[in-house]
């Protein structure tokens, strides 16, 4: 109980610094002028032996302190504001829930570690296969095998112009005679046919005329 300290007479007054090393959280008292270390307190657990807090009061606690010679007393200190005691509280628990998750990542790791390791490499002589779909060959490309139509008299049909309805189904329909418009002249290198020179009439028989007996 804090009632029965001598509190308004205290034995050395200072101030509290709270460092940490590896796990172990150490409370300092220091001259608050100097920075004298007057007495130092190892925790390695809170709550625990090493700070305990008061029945009486919020404001005050009981820390074990040691001289590294393995000398250890325990003695009372209190603070004159309630906001440095509830961060010294805090302080305290925020290294050791540090410690506790360090201490569980740790575990984990070790735990993926000693377990089962997949092998995703290939074995000597395994292979995989690829399904790759919806893969199309340009048209005309390089590679294209596919062989064109044909049209009568061994002559090559153009394909369809790209805006053309490829797609529906219809066929260009075979060809036959060569279509001319009145007027209009077949100027189409692979449609047209060369035309017979015609004869003059009124020399059909010349040359019979001309020969001998």
């Amino acid at each position: 109980r804090a009632a029965e300290w001598q509190l308004d007479q205290p034995a050395w007054s200072g101030r509290l610094r709270i460092t940490a090393k590896g796990s172990t959280a150490f409370i300092k008292l220091e001259d608050k002028s100097s920075g004298e270390l007057f007495a130092q307190a190892p925790v390695e657990q809170f709550p625990g032996v090493a700070v305990e807090g008061v029945t009486d009061s919020s404001r005050y606690f009981v820390i074990r302190i040691e001289d590294g010679n393995g000398r250890r007393a325990f003695i009372g200190v209190g603070f004159v504001d309630r906001g440095d005691a509830f961060d010294f509280n805090v302080a305290l628990q925020d290294h050791f829930k540090w410690v506790r998750q360090q201490s569980e990542l740790a575990r984990q790791a070790q735990d993926l570690e000693q377990g089962p390791k997949l092998d995703l490499g290939f074995k000597e002589g395994q292979t995989i296969k690829l399904n790759i779909a919806n893969m199309k060959k340009k048209e005309g490309g390089a590679g294209s095998t596919r062989p064109r139509p044909a049209g009568p008299g061994g002559l090559s049909l153009l394909p369809p112009p790209p805006g053309g309805k490829s797609g529906s189904g219809e066929r260009p329909a075979p060809l036959s005679t060569p279509a001319q418009l009145p007027g209009t002249p077949i100027t189409d290198s692979l449609l047209s046919w060369p035309q017979p020179t015609a004869v003059p009439a009124a020399d059909v028989w010349g040359d019979f005329a001309k020969a001998s007996g």
